[in-house]
């Protein structure tokens, strides 16, 4: 079992958005992941990172959303360039924010793509778009290949690889568990710091929720496993993480 970080692209923002208390005039750049997870004959892409439209001209791309406008944007070379997109097997989305899904639209329309129902739900009633700002531009191509999933999900029916159900920061949020050494936790928490010190963002789809899931991903870390934050720029880096 292998799995290896991707670069998804940076987004640049105030420090004060992402963890509570921080100095809101202080800006950060932080990473954005996605990960290769190679097992067997399968190789899943957890995540798709940034779209090089977007990347380039934010708001032309998403037509001046408004949401957009707190990011810089960069990318210096798509996760669609640094992975043979032919030879996935499945891909995996955490959630449906621009930095996880932005990339969705490059991906071959054979391959199965896995969400949870309540995200995928979310992602189309207006009012819950409007609350967790997703932008549809980044998944609404997807329909014909979402396959959806409630809850935890063994995706492999082998244990290799499980979906852990972990709502809050959106509707609908999940995790990646490999093996026992690693959890790809999406946004549960931005920095590995926020397991324990709970300063979470000053957004989300439901704060006691999220909490609820931190905990989650902080009691899997003291039996163990790895656990990757969102976005933290002191633990993030492209490579080899498992394998």
């Amino acid at each position: 079992m292998r799995v290896t970080m991707l670069d998804g692209g940076h987004f640049t923002s105030a420090a004060g958005i992402w963890r509570r208390g921080e100095d809101m005039e202080r800006q950060v750049r932080y990473p954005i992941p996605a990960y290769l997870i190679e097992v067997g004959e399968e190789r899943i892409l957890v995540d798709t990172g940034l779209h090089p439209d977007a990347a380039a001209d934010a708001r032309r791309h998403y037509e001046g959303a408004e949401s957009i406008k707190a990011f810089k944007l960069d990318q210096e070379v798509a996760v669609a360039e640094q992975v043979d997109l032919g030879s996935l097997t499945k891909v995996v989305l955490t959630h449906l924010h621009f930095d996880h899904a932005g990339g969705s639209a490059l991906l071959p329309s054979s391959l199965p793509v896995y969400v949870q129902r309540r995200e995928w739900e979310a992602g189309a009633d207006p009012e819950a778009i409007a609350h967790n700002f997703f932008l549809p531009r980044d998944y609404e191509g997807l329909a014909d290949q979402v396959v959806l999933v409630e809850g935890d999900h063994d995706l492999l029916s082998d244990g290799s690889v499980e979906l852990l159900s972990t709502p809050g920061h959106t509707p609908g949020h999940q995790s990646v568990r490999v093996g026992d050494e690693l959890i790809i936790g999406g946004d549960v928490t931005h920095f590995a710091s926020g397991l324990d010190d709970h300063r979470l963002p000053i957004f989300g789809d439901d704060l006691d929720v999220q909490l609820a899931s931190a905990e989650r991903l902080r009691a899997l870390r003291d039996a163990g496993a790895e656990v990757r934050p969102g976005h933290d720029p002191d633990v993030l880096a492209p490579g080899p993480v498992l394998g």
